[in-house]
């Protein structure tokens, strides 16, 4: 009898363990309520879900990526200052929910290229944060080697950035093309700013992509100002989502990282049986449009600190992770002082490598090494 007992327990205790793996598996999932206004469609018969359900390990693993995107790039700005960065510098600060919410909609075989605000795409495409701060210190663990810069990173499906405007969305037209030939199931996304969208070679990618109905989602990141200039003075149509008359079009909350989820996973779906989209992500930048810009001539400080404030991505992210019963706020500030700590040493190793050989000048030009190679005049040569 005893020994029947202790069988029968022994059977019990699995199926207990497994009941309460599922019933902690159900409180770790959330159904979450969108805003009303996390959508707006243009010539779409459906659209993204109000509602949207995640577990507690993705939330906290999108919150994690953004508190890292956001002190990469605080630490990108402070070493400009410093003078440890020259040239070009576009920081990401604001839109991180854009980046976050998008790769974790798409798969990661789906093909991206982004204009020059790439820092934080660069992080979540691969790249180590080391790499990122090494590309734009020019040292050699720099992404790519030291030799491109705040514009020109790359990772794996990551075409990186571009420093003209509007150039890279025929790329992503072409990437789409790619995918579709090769039949790989795939879309390929194409981000472009709200200063870039009146550019001429965006319009013919827009036509093409309809032409062949590419997978191409051709993505507006609009943080309300290129450059110094605001969109309702740039544009004749500030609605970009509206801007092709015969390619549906979306807009989205882009500091909500929930909602642009689930709008990457619905315009995907819809490029891969439809062909192309046109979203709109409306987010801020909390810097000027470079680190040259002293931001202080078209927008105010209490702008920035009422979007801060109210509409800050990581807030509204940590929000919910709180109100869910998740975590506690003193337990999500000390994840936030662990990875400001973790960055910071990433950027100081990046700023000790060395720099790249002088022999590496010469290289990545061509598939193979031309035996003689042209310097900036005729005079020398490699």
């Amino acid at each position: 009898m005893m020994m029947q007992r202790f069988l029968s327990a022994a059977v019990r205790r699995p199926q207990m363990a497994q009941a309460a793996t599922t019933m902690r598996h159900m409180s770790d999932s959330k159904t979450f309520e969108l805003g009303e206004d996390s959508y707006k469609t243009y010539n779409l018969d459906m659209e993204p879900s109000p509602t949207v359900s995640a577990t507690k390990e993705e939330c906290m693993e999108y919150l994690r990526k953004m508190m890292v995107i956001r002190r990469m790039e605080t630490a990108a700005g402070d070493m400009y200052r410093g003078k440890k960065i020259r040239g070009f510098c576009h920081l990401y600060s604001g839109q991180e929910a854009v980046a976050t919410g998008m790769n974790a909609g798409l798969i990661k075989e789906d093909a991206i290229v982004g204009a020059y605000r790439i820092h934080g795409w660069a992080y979540l495409m691969g790249c180590q944060v080391k790499q990122v701060m090494g590309e734009l210190f020019g040292t050699s663990v720099g992404c790519s080697a030291g030799k491109g810069g705040s514009m020109h990173m790359y990772a794996e499906n990551f075409y990186g950035g571009n420093g003209i405007v509007g150039a890279q969305v025929p790329l992503g037209a072409g990437l789409a093309f790619s995918n579709k030939y090769l039949d790989n199931g795939t879309v390929a996304v194409t981000l472009y700013g709200d200063g870039a969208a009146n550019q001429g070679q965006v319009f013919e990618s827009y036509n093409i992509a309809k032409l062949w109905d590419l997978p191409c989602l051709f993505v507006c990141e609009n943080n309300k100002f290129g450059m110094g200039t605001s969109a309702s003075r740039s544009s004749a149509n500030p609605e970009y989502y509206k801007r092709c008359e015969y390619i549906p079009g979306l807009w989205v909350n882009g500091m909500d990282v929930l909602a642009v989820k689930e709008a990457t996973r619905f315009a995907r779906e819809y490029a891969l049986t439809n062909g192309p989209m046109v979203i709109e992500m409306e987010t801020y930048r909390y810097h000027g449009h470079s680190m040259s810009d002293p931001d202080t001539t078209y927008r105010t400080r209490d702008d920035i600190a009422d979007v801060r404030k109210k509409m800050d991505p990581i807030l509204i992210l940590r929000s919910r992770i709180v109100e869910a019963g998740w975590a506690e706020e003193s337990e999500l500030k000390a994840m936030e002082k662990k990875i400001r700590k973790e960055v910071d040493a990433e950027v100081q190793e990046a700023l000790k490598a060395p720099e790249p050989n002088l022999n590496m000048l010469t290289e990545h030009i061509l598939l193979e090494k031309p035996s003689d190679i042209r310097g900036c005049d005729i005079t020398i040569s490699y």
